[in-house]
């Protein structure tokens, strides 16, 4: 047999990305009742404890289950699957010029979002971020959460771990809206459940999405995320006059 006539192996097939599933998902999602109920009794618990009023210890609550949540999302990435769990959420490294782009483009989107919200005429509500103010210890912490923790965990949960699966199943297009629309609903209880302000998150959390999906990357969504909640952050902060 001439080197010509050998078989010709078959092409290697290339593993299913994203590795996870929906049992995967509905599991994730089961786990995070448990961890919220903890996260409640140990709030409790230490309510007496813990200094600076109840805002403060909401907030050291929803640390406890952030750490309870990812830990429980690293249990099933790691062990089930023994895959590491910052790559495959799409946590990497970007170009300059990409970072660039989304720490620039977070303050653009926040004033864009600030428009369309004049535009649909969004009605003044009592957001429960007023009582964020009262001390400065729960405002340092509040800001944390706001520009470094809230970003980070809300786009490895949705962007990281919910949009490629979803994109899997629509499609760009419709991944990238159905991710957005859950993001605007889990914030709907924080804006008394009006539809303009879900709407907004939700536009919001598609471009996130958009920009997960054209760069490959949950760290530059992240970026983005974070000054956008910055700008607003600080706008908050200038009409509260605590600047």
């Amino acid at each position: 047999m001439t080197p010509t006539d050998q078989p010709v192996p078959p092409p290697a097939t290339q593993p299913r990305q994203p590795f996870w599933d929906y049992q995967d998902l509905g599991l994730f999602i089961s786990l995070c009742f448990p961890s919220l109920l903890i996260t409640i009794l140990l709030a409790r618990a230490l309510s007496g404890v813990i200094p600076y009023g109840k805002p403060f210890q909401g907030l050291l609550a929803q640390f406890v289950w952030y750490a309870l949540v990812f830990g429980a999302l690293y249990a099933l990435l790691h062990l089930r699957y023994r895959q590491p769990f910052w790559r495959s959420l799409g946590w990497n490294m970007i170009p300059f010029s990409t970072t660039a782009m989304c720490f620039v483009g977070g303050p653009f989107l926040a004033v864009a979002i600030g428009y369309f919200g004049y535009v649909l005429r969004t009605p003044e509500i009592s957001l429960p971020f007023h009582q964020m103010l009262d001390n400065r210890p729960t405002l340092l912490l509040f800001s944390l959460f706001v520009v470094v923790l809230g970003p980070l965990c809300e786009e490895l949960a949705f962007r990281g771990f919910l949009l490629p699966l979803f994109v899997r199943s629509l499609g760009a297009a419709g991944g990238i809206i159905v991710t957005g629309l859950l993001f605007g609903c889990l914030h709907a209880p924080e804006y008394s459940w009006s539809w303009r302000h879900v709407l907004l998150v939700a536009v919001a959390g598609s471009v996130f999405g958009w920009v997960r999906y054209v760069t490959g990357s949950t760290t530059a969504a992240t970026y983005m995320h974070s000054t956008y909640n910055l700008t607003q952050f600080a706008a908050f902060l200038a009409q509260s006059r605590t600047l």
